[in-house]
């Protein structure tokens, strides 16, 4: 059975390598294009791209956890507490940030007026300021509880919980489990059914959709397949922790698998998001066009003054 955690597990560093340099240049990049478009760039999607990109910053402390499958931690205790809280405090931000860009089109859809208002900078970032600091709470527990534990039987060093109750343990699993996947799935699900039947009264009366609402429908029911895709795997696999816990369930090679999937289904988010606003978003597109442009421009000018 170890041995075929062993394998199970053994494949996550390559591929963590793999995610962790897509996800830097797609990202970096997503960014890039913002910054030379400011007036067009909205604060969520900046948002979520640095959400990504801290939570790729953390991955290579975690690579050398588990590149052998043992989960010897080679760093001191400092990191032990700082790694871990802002892999769990990004990856709940990433998710509200989902969960914002969802809201932001069902309003813009439903409510264009009150949009308009919303929408402003202010209130942008004051959004994106309650997300982050509601991504503490989640956080705060991961850094005073994670410690440093030698285990004499693997002669191993873990980054584990230590000094907290059963009972604490359980609860912090199961307000993770609501707060980050059941309440986002419900409020995705509830834009995405709402926007759709928005659409339908207008398939229905005089008016036809925009070009540009269809294109929100598909983004948000690509919001959804992304969340549904990259997330669930990962709450399933943090329920079958918890019936593990309460001896419902017992540890076998399926759960081991599911584990390991999730956790590859999580890091590739950090792909799958900056895709999204490429493939999907009309207005991205546009402004990486530009940015091309202005690019060749520059070059231009250079060899230009080069040769001259």
């Amino acid at each position: 059975m170890r041995n075929e955690i062993r394998d199970v597990w053994s494949v996550l560093p390559d591929y963590i390598k793999v995610i962790r340099l897509l996800g830097f240049i797609f990202n970096m990049f997503v960014l890039m294009v913002f910054f030379f478009h400011k007036k067009t760039c909205t604060v969520a999607e900046l948002c979520l791209a640095a959400a990504d990109l801290d939570l790729l910053c953390c991955l290579p402390f975690w690579i050398e956890y588990i590149k052998k499958a043992d989960y010897d931690w080679p760093f001191s205790e400092s990191l032990c507490k700082l790694v871990p809280a802002v892999l769990i405090m990004n990856t709940f931000c990433n998710i509200y940030f989902l969960v914002l860009a969802s809201l932001d089109c069902y309003v813009a859809l439903v409510y264009p007026l009150f949009h308009e208002l919303m929408s402003r900078p202010f209130n942008a970032k004051l959004g994106c300021l309650f997300v982050w600091s509601f991504g503490l709470p989640f956080a705060f527990p991961v850094f005073i509880y994670r410690k440093l534990e030698f285990d004499s039987q693997s002669n191993t060093t873990e980054c584990t919980f230590s000094s907290i109750s059963p009972d604490q343990y359980l609860l912090y699993d199961v307000r993770g489990i609501i707060f980050s996947f059941i309440i986002p799935v419900i409020i995705i699900l509830f834009c995405a059914v709402r926007i759709i039947q928005a659409l339908r009264k207008r398939l229905m009366g005089v008016l036809k959709p925009e070009r540009t609402e269809q294109k929100t429908t598909t983004l948000i029911l690509a919001v959804l397949l992304a969340f549904l895709i990259c997330w669930v795997p990962f709450h399933v696999a943090k329920i079958l922790d918890v019936l593990e816990y309460t001896g419902i369930l017992k540890c076998n090679i399926i759960v081991v698998i599911i584990k390991a999937l999730s956790f590859y289904l999580v890091f590739f988010s950090c792909v799958l998001n900056p895709i999204l606003y490429i493939i999907i978003g009309k207005s991205f597109r546009n402004r990486t066009k530009e940015f091309f442009k202005q690019s060749q421009k520059g070059c231009s000018l250079f060899l230009h003054v080069m040769i001259c």
